[in-house]
Order: structure tokens, then sequence, then C-alpha cells
């Protein structure tokens, strides 16, 4: 459809969609001057740190990729898929394959399949990984967290929703694969991306822990590590961009900010003091829907 109006909302991770850093430093409870526990921040924190570090070396190559061998971070999972020649890999042994620094295109191929795996696990979600005990242990977590932080968590995923639905009724709009929304009624698309300075497994991974991977699919989750966000920004720009296109970025840090700045393309700044409205909760599809309007 040409006229398709298509909103492309690119989010920070940290201290924006989820809370860590700012958990594990005590900067979260420092703002409310007392009236939140911070060692309790600190502790809910290390738990996360914990699992999110066991589940991507357990069953998502990071310790074998990121720590073993230098160099293997890519900016997103299909960097490399003109490698992957589509091998069948069920019976694959990923530890003996002689897998090193991918400076040829055999390893190069060899990064593509890990990624490939990556991709599929991400897909099915933590329930097809985990076993119960584990999954009751991060669904604890997950509501001791979201308790501590009054709700960020939650209140961060039903604006990923919003954003989806857009103005809409959700009755009448059509879920398709990968975070990806499209209305019946208008034709408009609505679309999440996360650009994040993190490594990319471990951000994946976090997608998954916190519930995000149904909002946002694994070819939307960008590390911006060795690239830098604006260069994210700018790949984004090509592979979505028409003449109806609108980007809207949000997150809480000044490399965000300068990259959209750039882009031309209107920055919502998240801010985690108590009586701010860009926090969660607090921060609603409104607030986007006015700096479009006042961003011309």
């Amino acid at each position: 459809m040409n006229n398709q109006i298509t909103n492309v909302y690119i989010w920070d991770m940290d201290e924006t969609l989820i809370l860590l850093k700012s958990l594990l430093n005590g900067s979260y409870a420092e703002a409310f001057a007392g009236l939140k526990d911070a060692q309790k921040g600190v502790e809910i924190g290390k738990m996360w740190e914990k699992h999110i570090l066991q589940i991507s070396d357990d069953f998502f190559f990071y310790e074998q990729v990121c720590l073993e061998i230098e160099n293997c971070n890519k900016p997103f999972l299909e960097a490399l898929s003109k490698y992957d020649d589509g091998q069948d890999l069920s019976d694959y042994d990923f530890n003996q394959d002689g897998f090193s620094p991918p400076h040829d295109d055999l390893n190069k191929r060899k990064l593509a399949y890990r990624h490939r795996i990556i991709a599929n696990k991400y897909k099915q979600g933590l329930h097809n990984i985990l076993d119960q005990e584990m999954m009751d242990v991060w669904d604890a977590l997950y509501k001791m967290t979201d308790e501590y932080t009054d709700g960020w968590l939650s209140s961060a995923r039903a604006l990923l929703e919003q954003c989806l639905a857009g103005n809409e009724d959700p009755t009448i709009c059509n879920t398709i694969a990968g975070g990806v929304v499209r209305s019946n009624a208008t034709g408009s698309r609505h679309i999440n991306v996360l650009v994040t300075s993190g490594s990319l497994i471990p951000s994946l991974v976090k997608c998954l822990l916190f519930r995000l991977d149904n909002l946002i699919s694994h070819e939307n989750v960008y590390s911006s590590w060795d690239v830098g966000k604006l260069q994210c920004f700018q790949w984004i720009k090509e592979r979505f961009d028409n003449r109806n296109t609108r980007f809207c970025a949000i997150g809480d840090g000044w490399e965000e900010c300068e990259a959209a700045q750039a882009m031309n393309w209107p920055f919502i700044k998240v801010d985690l003091r108590p009586n701010s409205s860009h926090r969660f909760p607090g921060l609603t599809l409104r607030t986007s829907s006015n700096v479009w309007n006042l961003h011309v």
C-alpha cells in the first residue's frame, strides 16, 4: 500500500525498557531519597546478572563466541547470513567444529550457524529451554523486580504493546511475527526496534528474560557495542525508510540522543526520577505522538 504509514520506535534497553545497571550501582534507589532499600536493589540486580550470564553461556554460545574468541560480537544476528549455506544442524557438533576468530569465510559460516541456532531459540522462547524449576525462579525474580520498581517492567512492556497497536483498537489489529503490527482499518504498521550498547548475545537473552521477545523480534535487536548507535540508526533507516515512515528514538543516554539528532528524529529521554512523567509507569503512547506532531 503506497500510502501506508509506518511508525518505527527505536528503544534503548538498560534504564529504559529494563532496569539493571541502576539497580547494581544503587542509583535507582538513590533517586528515591531513602524510600527504597538500595541493598535489595543491588541483590536483585546481581540475581539478574547471574541468570543472564548463565543462560547466555549454557544455551546461546556466549562463552564460546564472545569470551573465548575475540572479535565475534556482531551488531545483529543477520550480519553473517550470507555465509550460512543452510546446512542441517540437528546433528552438528558445535564443540568440535574447530571454530576460531571469524576472519575467513569458513569461520564466518560457523558463526552464522551459531546465529541461526540463537535465532531459533529466541523464537521458541525460554519455556522451551529452561526446566520448570528455573522457570519458577525466573518468574519469581521478575515479579520481585517489578514490585521493587513500582511496575517499571510491566509498564514498559505495556507501552511496547501499545506502540505496536498504535492509536487503534487492538481488536482490529493483526499481529505479525516479529513485533510488527499492521492495522486492517488503515494499513498502518508499527514496529519496535531495540538498539543497545550491550553485546548482542546477552542483549537477546535480556529480551527473553524480561519478556520482550514477543514484542521485539530477533531481527530487530541491534548491538551498538562495536559500531556505535548512529551506525545502527542509519542501518534502521535504510531498512525501513520510505516517504511515509516516521522514526522515534527513546532512551536515557547521551549517545542515542545525539544519534537521533544526527538523524533528525524526535527523541524521548527516559528519566529515573520518581516525579518525572518520562519514566515507567508514566510514559505513554501520547508522548511519542506529541513529539512527532512537534517535530516538523
